[in-house]
């Protein structure tokens, strides 16, 4: 968390980024980031990564149903000020601008995958079985989804189904995806003038939640945590606690991916 994102926000939230920062580092890090060696391995991580950028936005807009009333006949809620932080977010994650085109970020995800020859079966399938009528949890089980995936899917979903704001607008926050390091955005980089540009709109992603989640939807999470927990230690030591489990389940995301291209790159004995 930079300095840019600290200013203005309560000690509370600012004490909490600090105790974080050593997992971040753990995440930055991480040894999936010199696992890469050519255009499969980045597709394999796509094809499971993509049900994080799914499930993110299913955090999100549980935060816009709880925050803001999105019923008819409409009524008026008490938390005006975070109503509009998730607004704002909301409109750039489900509507930004590609190339002079309105695409929510998941699908601009799925026009990478497609442009990089990555396989989104999995995915599809996802939305076929929920568009179909069923749970998220068969639609997932039933997707072929990778089991790390799956895990960190339900782990996302437990935060969801606590009901409780603060907690949801904590695991958003804090374990969404604004730390790339540079170790990998640089094989990209490589990687896609080689291939004549099949990267190019997955290294924009990247490039775009860089940037947003810095200057813009950075902050405004933290304002959001801020003006949810207030000056309630229950909810400051709850908001904790998403925090900490949310990047726990993002480090075995990252380490399930990782044994995959590990296992994918090992040449079978025979």
């Amino acid at each position: 968390m930079g300095e840019r994102i600290m200013t203005g926000l309560s000690e509370e939230a600012v004490a909490l980024a600090e105790q974080l920062q050593p997992i971040y580092a753990r995440l930055a890090k991480h040894r999936l980031y010199a696992t890469f060696r050519d255009l499969d391995d980045v597709k394999l991580f796509m094809e499971i990564h993509i049900f994080a950028v799914w499930d993110f936005m299913s955090l999100l807009k549980s935060l816009q149903r709880t925050l803001t009333c999105i019923e008819v006949p409409w009524l008026p809620t008490s938390s005006s000020e975070s109503g509009r932080l998730v607004n704002e977010i909301v409109l750039g994650e489900e509507s930004d601008i590609f190339r002079g085109e309105v695409l929510s970020h998941f699908d601009l995800y799925r026009i990478a995958m497609r442009e990089a020859g990555a396989d989104t079966f999995a995915i599809d399938n996802l939305l076929r079985g929920i568009e179909a009528g069923e749970t998220w949890e068969r639609a997932l089980e039933k997707s072929g989804a990778h089991p790390a995936a799956q895990n960190f899917v339900r782990a996302t979903f437990q935060f969801i189904h606590t009901g409780k704001p603060h907690v949801i607008a904590s695991a958003f926050t804090f374990g969404r995806e604004d730390l790339i390091p540079e170790i990998f955005r640089g094989f990209l980089r490589d990687q896609d003038e080689r291939l004549n540009g099949r990267l190019a709109t997955f290294r924009w992603y990247l490039d775009r939640h860089i940037e947003v989640d810095g200057e813009q939807h950075g902050p405004m999470a933290l304002q959001m945590v801020s003006d949810l927990c207030r000056d309630d230690p229950a909810k400051w030591a709850e908001a904790a606690q998403a925090a900490r489990t949310a990047l726990r389940a993002r480090i075995a995301l990252w380490d399930g991916i990782a044994e995959s291209i590990a296992t994918r790159s090992t040449p079978m004995v025979q």
